[in-house]
């Protein structure tokens, strides 16, 4: 299989059918991408790996299954185990460590794409005026995005060395270009 943007979208598209799920990883993506572009690495590989870090969730949605049960299923189609090992490590579960750039920055992007999108669908003008400070904000309030893991997204920051609110400004900007496919107004 080629390693392209389109063969990982097809395969997550096969495998999701929600779209608050392909939305996520659409959110993961582009962020991902963002930082792959800041540093240099391989943006297609970091889309690819993105797209499909949780690829396998509807069918396998427990800590038990998920992601370690979808594995099989993405080497049977080609990919490459620099792309599986990725996804696993980004699962607190696994213990897999996250000793490469893109390991850290998939695990640091997941939770932290997911909450900046959830706050900017709670605002008329979108991701278009939001800014860290309100994202931390509503990092304070638990019943907001309630299964969005805090720890995860302080621990993420962390892990790239950025302070948080540097973070979340880099995720709002990589948000932005896409704010229509993810269903956010202008």
């Amino acid at each position: 299989m080629d390693l392209t943007r389109e063969n990982a979208w097809q395969t997550l598209t096969e495998h999701v059918q929600a779209a608050s799920l392909r939305r996520h990883c659409l959110a993961v993506e582009a962020s991902t991408a963002w930082y792959a572009r800041s540093l240099g690495e391989d943006e297609t590989l970091w889309r690819v790996t993105a797209l499909l870090h949780d690829f396998d969730y509807e069918q396998h949605p427990t800590l038990d299954q998920h992601p370690q049960d979808g594995a099989p299923i993405l080497r049977e189609l080609g990919y490459p185990e620099i792309v599986i090992d990725a996804i696993l490590s980004h699962a607190d579960h696994l213990g897999v460590p996250r000793d490469t750039p893109l390991k850290r920055h998939l695990y640091a992007c997941d939770e932290i794409s997911g909450f900046v999108h959830a706050c900017a669908i709670l605002r008329p003008e979108g991701l278009s005026t939001l800014e860290p400070k309100s994202v931390r904000k509503k990092l304070k309030q638990p019943s907001f995005a309630a299964g969005i893991h805090r720890e995860s997204v302080v621990a993420g920051a962390e892990l790239l060395g950025l302070e948080l609110d540097q973070h979340i400004a880099n995720v709002i900007e990589a948000l932005r270009p896409i704010y229509a496919e993810l269903g956010l107004p202008a």
